[in-house]
């Protein structure tokens, strides 16, 4: 008798199957609902709240309008100059050429190149130690930082009660000096303010130099220019006089030195183009520089002031308004 065993076959258990799925392609599929659902909420947002945008806006607009409207006028005058050229400097020129090693072996100057004169007083008019004396001898503090405005009726400042009483003449601001308790401004300071009201430029290709100066009375700003021209001509026609005559006593004790006749006649060329270098720059006002145009006292300079705060205050309003949308959507 066969006996036959019944087993039972065991039954797989269906195991799970495994999907890979890239990270990128999941973020990828999130990051394209987010933006679809994202883009469509921002638009409901904005079209929302357009009437509140748009009349922000504007109000805003209106009121940097307003406030730009009513800042001070700044006026703006300026001369074109054109370097002197004489006889003169064409004989130093012969000179220099022929005498020129000699000359700088006894620390004489013949000149005999106005371009070089010209560039040499440009200099002199940014330098601050010719601006400090500048403002010390036409007393311009108080014009410079004490100044808010001009009154065309009258012709006369308006002062900053905070930063300069008028009545008893006494500066009232705080210095901007750590080092300093005094409130009567440095030197340092009215020069820095006066460089941001002045501008002296060279034209390479004419060698004509514009002098400019800006403030809030045109009148002020005319005579800024003229003193500047005048100052710069004056200094450096005493520059010259004090190098010509001690050229002269140096070369006339050299004279008396020698008695080798060449020497002699050189020494008297150079004598002569010394003492027509000095009495040309004590007859001549524009010694350096000679004014061909100067502008109107009342010329408006055409400012951006305003017009930069007009438009950066819209664009500053709409960067916040965009702001506090996003913040309400996110």
């Amino acid at each position: 008798m066969n006996t036959e065993t019944n087993a039972e076959t065991p039954k797989k258990t269906p195991q799970p199957q495994t999907f890979v799925i890239n990270s990128e392609q999941l973020f990828g599929m999130h990051a394209n609902a987010d933006d679809e659902i994202d883009l469509r909420e921002l638009w409901n947002v904005i079209w929302q709240g357009k009437w509140i945008i748009f009349a922000s806006t504007a109000l805003f607009a209106i009121i940097a309008v307003i406030f730009s409207l009513n800042l001070p006028n700044i006026y703006k005058s300026s001369a074109t100059l054109i370097p002197t050229t004489s006889d003169e400097q064409n004989g130093a020129g012969a000179l220099a050429s022929r005498f020129g090693g000699l000359a700088s072996m006894a620390g004489i100057s013949l000149g005999g190149s106005s371009v070089d004169k010209t560039k040499i007083a440009i200099e002199t008019l940014k330098s601050r130690e010719f601006l400090s004396e500048f403002i010390k001898r036409h007393e311009l503090k108080t014009q410079l930082l004490a100044v808010k405005a001009w009154n065309a009726a009258n012709n006369t400042l308006i002062f900053n009660d905070d930063i300069y009483n008028a009545n008893t003449k006494v500066w009232t601001w705080k210095t901007k000096s750590q080092w300093k308790k005094d409130p009567l401004p440095t030197d340092q300071e009215a020069v820095e303010e006066l460089l941001k009201n002045i501008t002296v430029n060279l034209d390479e290709k004419s060698s004509l130099v514009t002098i400019s100066a800006t403030h809030f009375s045109p009148f002020i700003a005319q005579q800024w220019v003229q003193w500047l021209i005048d100052d710069i001509n004056q200094h450096m026609r005493q520059q010259d006089i004090s190098d010509a005559k001690k050229s002269i006593e140096y070369l006339s004790n050299k004279l008396e030195e020698t008695s080798v006749a060449e020497m002699q006649k050189i020494f008297y060329e150079l004598i002569e183009q010394q003492t027509k270098t000095k009495m040309l720059a004590e007859i001549r006002d524009q010694y350096v520089l000679k004014i061909i145009d100067a502008h109107s006292a009342r010329e408006k300079r055409p400012t951006k002031k305003g017009a930069y705060l007009c438009f950066g205050s819209i664009a500053w309003w709409n960067s916040w308004n965009d702001v506090g949308f996003f913040e309400e959507f996110f």
